[in-house]
C-alpha cells in the first residue's frame, strides 16, 4: 500500500490512478492529518508527501513520522517545487529516502517509488552481523549497540553506518555515499551526508571518533587502538 498526501486533487488522483494502473494499492489524502490517522491504522509501505499543504506542512509530517518508533522506518518519498531546494536539502536531512520535483513525470515517479521500495526491502533482509571497536551492528533485527548500549538511529542512518563498517576502513566520497544511501547523486550536493555523519558520531557516543574525516575527500571508520 502506498501511501499520497497532496491537497491538489487533480494531481493526486491523477498520481493514484497511475500507481493504481501500475501494479500498486494506493490511497490519497488531501492533508498531513489524514495521512497521520491513517498511518495509525495501517501501515503503508511506502509516503509520498507533499511539501505545500494546509495545516501541517510536509516537512512537520516528516518529522513526526521519523520521530515515532512505529514509523521511522516507512520509506518516504517528498514532493516538491521544481525550484525549492532549500526544502529537498531539508527533507533529505530529517530523513526523506528521495524527493521528486514538480512537475513530475508519472513513469520517473513509478521508476523512483521502485528503486526506493527495493532499497528499503534489501536493507531490511538478512542476519549478520558487523562489528568494530565498541559497535555491533545486526543487519537482520536492525540492532546497533555502541558499548554495549542500544543505539536508536533511522533507517537512514542505519544504513550509512553499515555502509562505514562493511568498507572495511576504506574512504567513502560524499558522492559515493550518497549513491549508495540515497540511490543517486544530489546534484553534487553533499550537505546532507556530513549532517547524517554529524548525528550519527553524536548518537554513537563514545565510539562516534571512529568515523573519521578525511578532508577533501569524504569519510571512513577505522577502529582506535
Amino acid at each position: 500500500m502506498i501511501y499520497y498526501a497532496e491537497d491538489d486533487k487533480g494531481i493526486r488522483d491523477l498520481v493514484i490512478y497511475t500507481l493504481r494502473n501500475t501494479g500498486f494499492d494506493a490511497e490519497g489524502f488531501p492533508c498531513g492529518t489524514e495521512l497521520i490517522n491513517a498511518v495509525s491504522q495501517k501501515l503503508p509501505e511506502l509516503i509520498l508527501l507533499d511539501i505545500m499543504m494546509p495545516g501541517e506542512d510536509g516537512i512537520e509530517i516528516l518529522k513526526r513520522l521519523r520521530q515515532s518508533e512505529r514509523t521511522k522506518d516507512v520509506p518516504i518519498i517528498m514532493v516538491t517545487a521544481k525550484s525549492s531546494e532549500y526544502d529537498r536539502i531539508i527533507g533529505l536531512d530529517y530523513g526523506a529516502d528521495d524527493y521528486i520535483s514538480k512537475p513530475f513525470g508519472l513513469m520517473e515517479m513509478i521508476s523512483r517509488i521502485k528503486a526506493v521500495l527495493r532499497r528499503s526491502s534489501s536493507s531490511s533482509h538478512g542476519s549478520s552481523e558487523l562489528s568494530i571497536g565498541g559497535i555491533r551492528l545486526d543487519v537482520g533485527t536492525h540492532k546497533v549497540l555502541s558499548e554495549g548500549k542500544e543505539v536508536t538511529l533511522t533507517l537512514k542512518e542505519f544504513n550509512l553506518l553499515k555502509l562505514l563498517i562493511s568498507s572495511h576502513g576504506a574512504v567513502l566520497t560524499r558522492d559515493l555515499i550518497l549513491d549508495k544511501i540515497w540511490g543517486y547523486d544530489f546534484d553534487g550536493e553533499t550537505r546532507t551526508v556530513d549532517v547524517h555523519i554529524r548525528t550519527l558520531r553524536s548518537k554513537l557516543g563514545s565510539t562516534g571518533d571512529m568515523i573519521e574525516t578525511v578532508r577533501g575527500v569524504g569519510y571512513r571508520i577505522i577502529e582506535k587502538n
